[in-house]
This record gives structure tokens, sequence and C-alpha cells, in this order.
């Protein structure tokens, strides 16, 4: 295995602070990587960007991880950004770009005939690629969209289980209920899963798609002769377009 290969980071970059909800999740299945995490908070939300935009923006982290820290992967840990750049990414880059998705698929196996709300930013929820996955499922389970971009600022500016927080999940979901299933299609969502939950009922399956990401992440190192076998611990650098969120960076990946 190439030393060299071996000291390159992993490259892990969002809209703001809820791709740290992928990280942690990284961090569990693969400990001895070295990461360099990205949020674009001073351009948050990207979710009433345009897709082109979003695009822009993306690539803009995706040339600054390869050329500052020559990393072997990135993970666009962002619902949006994966929706409207990741395909054309990965035509440009020759290096492995993992998506999220939102886990449509896992909760209409489970409830394939249940009633499941799938809460996500307009553009994800808007774009070809979310309708394209409800639709190869072929499922009879009733899709219920509820885009959420408000709840991108709570995050952002730490409020996760707030009066505000709570009224607001009030304010979208109530008439939406009873749910069998909740898919959170927004890596921000994961931070007030919590208030999600007390809204919609201790009963209602909540899925995302963090835990998917970085199984496949592993699966592409491990496909490209790539991933350590070192057992040391490896090491998280944190960066943001808007420094003063550092500190709420670090709070929110030791939570």
């Amino acid at each position: 295995m190439n030393t060299k290969a071996e000291k390159q980071p992993i490259g892990v970059m969002d809209s703001g602070l809820g791709g740290l909800s992928v990280l942690k999740e990284i961090i569990k299945l693969m400990p001895n990587e070295d990461y360099v995490y990205f949020g674009d908070s001073a351009n948050a939300p990207y979710g009433t960007r345009t897709a082109e935009d979003v695009y822009r923006l993306t690539k803009n982290v995706v040339e600054m991880f390869i050329d500052q820290y020559n990393v072997k992967a990135i993970v666009i840990a962002c619902n949006t950004a994966t929706s409207a750049a990741a395909a054309r990414l990965r035509e440009e880059y020759d290096l492995p770009i993992i998506g999220l998705e939102p886990a449509i698929k896992p909760a209409a196996i489970d409830y394939p005939h249940g009633k499941i709300i799938a809460m996500a930013t307009e553009l994800t929820l808007a774009g070809s690629k979310f309708e394209n996955r409800v639709r190869e499922l072929g499922s009879n389970a009733e899709i219920v969209k509820v885009p959420a971009p408000d709840l991108v600022e709570y995050v952002e500016h730490g409020e996760l289980d707030s009066t505000n927080v709570k009224n607001y999940l009030h304010q979208i979901l109530d008439d939406k209920l009873p749910v069998d299933a909740v898919v959170l299609g927004c890596t921000h969502f994961p931070f007030v899963q919590a208030a999600i939950q007390e809204v919609v009922g201790q009963d209602v399956a909540i899925y995302d798609g963090s835990n998917g990401a970085a199984r496949q992440l592993k699966h592409q190192l491990e496909a490209i002769h790539k991933l350590l076998t070192a057992s040391d611990q490896g090491t998280v650098n944190l960066n943001n377009s808007d420094p003063s969120q550092i500190k709420l960076m670090e709070k929110l990946l030791a939570k």
C-alpha cells in the first residue's frame, strides 16, 4: 500500500454544519482515517439557491480539497449539493465522490403501505433525482414531501431543541400526522431529531442516509486500495467559510 496514499485525508463538505452528522457516522466506521471538514456557512442555506449556483459552490470546495489537502475521496455531506452537483463532479474529477440521498428506500421497504414524510430542502424535493428515486421504488407507500428550510437555519444558529424549533415543527408537520415514518432528507436534521420525534410521536420510525454514505465511502476506498489499515486514531480538521462557526462545529461534533 502506498505510504503517501495512506496519509491522504478524506474531504467532507456541507453547506454548513449539517454534514457533521454524516462525519460522525463516518468516524464511527473508520476512526483511524484523517478528515478535513468544510462547512460553507457563509453561503448557507444551499436549499434556496439555484441548482447551478449550488453546483458552482460545491465545485469550489471540491477544488480546494484537492489542491490544498490532496484528499483521496470526497463526501458531499449535503442532500441539496448531492442532487445539484454530484453527478457532474464525478465526471470531472478522478476520485471517489460520495453523495447523500434521502433514505426513502429503507423507509418504503419497512412500510410498504405506510405514510412516509420526506423532510428536506425545497431544492432536494423539487429535483428529478428525488422523483426518480421514488418512482424506482415502485412502492405503494404514500410519500409526503415536507420542505423545512427554516430548520437548517435553526441548526446553523445552534438551536436544536428550543421552543422556536418545536413551534416550527408543529407548523409544518401537524396537518400531515399521523404517519408511520419520517425520512430526514437533509444532513442538518439529525441534530433536531429529538424534537422531531417529540412532535411526530415516539412510535414513528426516523431514517437518515448518514450510515449508508459512510458504508459506501468505505467500500469505495477498499475498491481503490486506499483504506487505511493503521489502528492509530485519526485527526479531524474543521474549517468554515464563516470562522465564527468553528466553536459550534466542535460542540456539535462532540455531541
